[in-house]
């Protein structure tokens, strides 16, 4: 059953999802040691169905820095704003998409 986001605010506008979705996320960082397990462990504390051997990696042109894509099986908007958080602010991660 999909769920759709109804309680919406001037600070938190309607979802243009529909959950429960399959959502990609990129996540980009440095090349170095740990930073897909890393990304892999996050994203596992938020999603608990999610399989690393789905994530995808691809290097930049000069090979310093790694994006990564995992796809969530996506519940809430409050749970994509979680992991996005998480993700951000860990000091391994450049951007997340």
């Amino acid at each position: 059953m999909h769920t759709p986001i109804v309680n919406q605010t001037p600070e938190n506008p309607p979802s243009l999802l529909t959950f429960p979705c399959a959502f990609p996320m990129k996540v980009m960082g440095r090349r170095e040691d740990g930073f897909a397990q890393l990304v892999s462990e996050i994203v596992m504390r938020h999603a608990e169905d999610f399989r690393p051997e789905t994530m995808e990696m691809r290097s930049s042109k000069n090979a310093r820095y790694l994006s990564l894509t995992v796809v969530i099986n996506a519940r809430s908007r409050e749970q994509l704003d979680a992991l996005y958080s998480e993700l951000s602010k860990h000091p391994m991660v450049i951007m997340v998409l």
